[in-house]
């Protein structure tokens, strides 16, 4: 599958590269981002941490303010940022042209409702596609990370849970982690899923941890100043879910941060580290 260059920034002694290419499994084109750390130069096939963005987002909000390359260039981290949603004039949109369903806005699940279903399959082109895409054009291992922010951190959770052995680290910064039971989450699913509320189990991370095959730990950070903390992220349906099923995880409750990308830069190092360590980076 051929790849178009589309930006190249020197970046900590290695490069922040924008791509285009035709994707099958979503029938659009899609920009992704990758940082090849100085590493990558040698031959040697790297490990990859996914990253996953929240409503709104494209590939460039975390590479612009996340400040992640500093940390993956030490560690000799690849980072890859996928877009948010599918794109494109023959893609539909919200109809109302709202900013939390639709462009920007794909929940990182397979849609199985019209006129969703034939383009939002963003679950199958994080997992299948892009990485395949990625180790085959990239020095690129099968030792596979993944994290993300809001609708992204759900999507990190998500994508970990219903595929035992696909990722060795998982992490995410204020996840949506109960979407079934929150206003973002019924919105979304309603739409893309249907209105049969069994379906919706299969992409909540609460509900998919009790049955997960894989106790794969998670780290999970959230502020206690977001304003969506009650009403959307639900970290504590999380806690007790996990805590039920007897799956690991670390949820840090950080006092005085928000929602917005200073909480992500203060504490992305933290995880980079922790993928690293799984990824024997």
């Amino acid at each position: 599958m051929p790849l178009e260059n589309i930006s190249c920034q020197k970046s900590f002694g290695g490069w922040h590269k924008r791509y285009r290419h035709r994707s099958e499994v979503l029938g659009c084109d899609m920009v992704f981002a990758v940082y090849l750390p100085p590493q990558a130069e040698s031959g040697a096939k790297l490990p990859v941490l996914y990253w996953l963005s929240g409503l709104t987002c494209t590939d460039e909000n975390f590479m612009h303010k996340a400040g992640a390359q500093r940390m993956a260039a030490q560690l000799g981290l690849i980072i890859v940022a996928p877009d948010t949603s599918p794109r494109g004039t023959d893609v539909p949109g919200d109809p109302d042209g709202a900013w939390d369903f639709g462009l920007g806005a794909g929940f990182y699940l397979n849609a199985t409702q019209a006129p969703w279903a034939k383009n939002y399959r963003m679950h199958d082109y994080v997992v299948q596609e892009l990485p395949a895409l990625v180790e085959a054009h990239f020095p690129a291992s099968e030792k596979r990370g993944i994290s993300g922010h809001s609708m992204g951190g759900h999507g990190a959770l998500v994508c970990a849970l219903r595929n035992p052995g696909r990722y060795q680290s998982v992490s995410a910064f204020s996840p949506i982690n109960n979407p079934i039971d929150c206003p973002w989450g019924q919105k979304a699913f309603s739409r893309y899923l249907g209105e049969d509320r069994s379906r919706w189990r299969e992409w909540d991370a609460c509900a998919l941890i009790a049955q997960a095959r894989e106790k794969l730990p998670l780290l999970v950070d959230q502020g206690d100043r977001d304003d969506f903390l009650e009403t959307q992220l639900k970290p504590l349906a999380l806690q007790q879910a996990a805590r039920l099923a007897g799956h690991p995880l670390t949820l840090r409750l950080q006092p005085g941060y928000d929602h917005s990308y200073f909480f992500i830069a203060s504490f992305i190092d933290e995880h980079l580290a922790h993928h690293a360590r799984a990824l024997g980076a």
